[in-house]
């Protein structure tokens, strides 16, 4: 009993230090490595540079609420003018798969699914999820031809729905167009909603466009932004075909001619707000 008392005074730091180092071991394989790594991110988080992941989070999720809280308000505004007032798009609409797209950058066209025999007719309006896309510009049996925002000749009377100014959309070929304002100092900023307005005669009012996404103010003499489409242009595959009649006073102003074929695409047309 003594010599067991004796060893054990002798070899118990390195007896614990042997058991501690087991143990840990054992622990470390179970968790697979969870507590060390917890750990270490505890204690250098101090000296991580921007913002935690946390952070980072919370600040999507905030922008995400305030988003839906603009379009909730812009619904709101819409119910209310549907309740008082007449809408100005017949709710009869047709639906229409996209199965054909301009060859380059310059025609920026769409072809659907739909003709003369499903009632299309020229000047219906085209939207797609998101919002507008364009309107309807040659009618065939069995297909249309749609002009769509984004082309360059383009024209769309515009407002900002948060602060109602006032201009005309005009496309620039891509996912983005440009917004000019009739007023010089327009009460707008990145992220407001945009409008179709009642200025367009080709359009209806209030159907959704985009968001703005780059300010120009400076530039003269009628300031612009950037609006990002909410329709996604590129990757269409179904749209949504509704019946619209423009007001028949004064005369659209013709578009250049670009090829022979422009008279009878019904390409002679296009947006003046």
């Amino acid at each position: 009993m003594f010599a067991l008392r004796q060893w054990w005074n002798q070899h118990a730091l390195r007896t614990g230090l042997i058991a501690l180092a087991i143990a840990t071991a054992w622990g470390m394989r179970q968790t697979q490595g969870a507590l060390v790594y917890e750990t270490y991110r505890w204690v250098t988080s101090p000296l991580q540079p921007g913002p935690s992941r946390q952070a980072l989070l919370e600040s999507s999720y905030t922008q995400e609420l305030q988003q839906r809280i603009v379009e909730l308000e812009v619904q709101n505004r819409n119910l209310r003018q549907m309740v008082e007032t007449e809408p100005s798009v017949p709710l009869n609409d047709i639906p229409a798969a996209v199965i054909g797209r301009s060859a380059g950058d310059w025609w920026q066209q769409i072809v659907i699914s739909r003709g003369s025999r499903d009632g299309i007719q020229v000047g219906y309006i085209v939207t797609g999820p998101g919002g507008l896309v364009g309107r309807v510009v040659a009618v065939y049996p069995t297909s249309s031809r749609v002009l769509l925002l984004s082309d360059a000749r383009s024209r769309v009377g515009a407002r900002i729905s948060r602060s109602r100014s006032t201009g005309y959309i005009r496309g620039q070929t891509g996912q983005q167009v440009v917004m000019e304002f009739f007023d010089k100092m327009p009460d707008v900023r990145v992220g407001d909603v945009v409008m179709t307005s009642a200025y367009s005669r080709l359009f209806p009012q209030d159907m959704p466009i985009g968001r703005v996404v780059e300010l120009d103010l400076s530039k003269s003499p009628a300031p612009e932004v950037t609006v990002e489409l909410s329709a996604p242009l590129n990757i269409l595959e179904w749209v949504q075909v509704l019946p619209f009649a423009a007001p028949t006073e004064g005369e659209p102003l013709p578009l250049p001619a670009i090829d022979q074929d422009s008279e009878e695409n019904g390409l002679g047309d296009f947006e003046v707000p």
